[in-house]
């Protein structure tokens, strides 16, 4: 490949985000943001999970592990979790798989984490927005990507 074919396909490189939302507060976000025409990047794709307490590390370290650029994890405020407790329970979790990321070599800002309630639209968009921009300046994730070529290849 000669290098300016490299640098048009870095140039034309746009990041696939993985976005876990919270059914009740973030993913209803998101549908505000999406209903009230607020603009922000297509490269995110949405799993809505019952709540953020509930997006475990595997989940985090396998969409790494499948190719993903960067991963948003964004649930309900604090103290106003549909089940009570779970967003605490997320922000203890990731708080210390921030340090596993740092140990394993994953950047920081290819995680992030946030509070999106139902009535945020606008502040979806611009969270997306933001976690766009940080993945994009990190460039395409290498660090526990599987090679499937190499895989097949073997």
């Amino acid at each position: 490949m000669t290098s300016k074919t490299n640098e048009t396909s870095q140039t034309n490189w746009e990041p696939k985000i993985i976005a876990f939302l919270c059914n009740w507060c973030s993913y209803a976000g998101a549908d505000l943001a999406g209903v009230s025409r607020f603009q922000y990047p297509p490269n995110i794709r949405i799993v809505r999970v019952p709540c953020s307490g509930r997006v475990s590390e595997n989940m985090i370290l396998s969409a790494l592990k499948s190719g993903a650029d960067g991963i948003l994890v964004s649930g309900c405020h604090p103290g106003d979790c549909h089940y009570i407790s779970g967003n605490y329970f997320a922000r203890r979790r990731f708080a210390l798989l921030g340090n596993l990321l740092d140990f394993i070599g994953i950047e920081p800002g290819r995680v992030n984490f946030s509070w999106v309630s139902a009535a945020e639209g606008e502040q979806f968009a611009e969270v997306v927005r933001t976690v766009t921009e940080k993945v994009k300046e990190l460039g395409p994730a290498t660090r526990l990507v599987k090679k499937i070529e190499a895989m097949q290849a073997a």
